[in-house]
């Protein structure tokens, strides 16, 4: 399974390059799936549907289908939030899966970088961020590309996994 990550700080550009990916590596022809980490309480379900009822009373599991996809959600109702491994082993088989957030798991990453942020860059203490895409030059020990060079950035995640077409 071909596992690349965006990480970076609130605001960095995380979701806007990895919507661009998504983009540009399916036209390439490769197929992606993405996983995005949510440090907050979310839900996809909409209080008085029957989906959102059936949770409320208590159900672990609620697969929602219509002809045009199909939602499974999980409750924890108490345990421990899945590990990135056990995540990734309920996605099919794709090309690539592009995962936002994770900064501290072992998979490669590219880091999006904003200067207007303030924070600063993860990369200089993290060996698993292969590159920084930023909206200014910047001067550390590994690739550095324009955040909005989405195509550049795709190159470089594609050579290092080796999917080349």
């Amino acid at each position: 399974m071909n596992v690349f990550g965006i990480t970076g700080w609130k605001n960095a550009g995380k979701t806007g390059l990895m919507e661009r990916l998504v983009v540009e590596i399916i036209g390439r022809g490769y197929t992606v799936s993405t996983l995005k980490h949510a440090h907050h309480t979310f839900d996809v379900d909409h209080p008085g549907k029957d989906s959102h009822r059936h949770r409320i009373a208590g159900a672990s599991q609620v697969l929602l289908a219509s002809t045009e996809r199909w939602a499974l959600m999980n409750e924890h109702r108490g345990t421990q939030e899945p590990s990135l491994p056990e995540l990734l082993a309920k996605l099919d088989p794709v090309d690539l899966i592009l995962i936002e957030g994770w900064k501290r798991d072992s998979h490669p990453k590219v880091e999006a970088w904003r200067a207007e942020t303030g924070n600063p860059l993860i990369a200089p203490n993290d060996p698993t961020i292969l590159a920084v895409a930023s909206d200014i030059g910047l001067e550390i020990d590994r690739p550095v590309f324009d955040l909005d060079d989405t195509a550049v950035v795709a190159d470089f995640i594609l050579e290092y996994l080796d999917l080349t077409k």
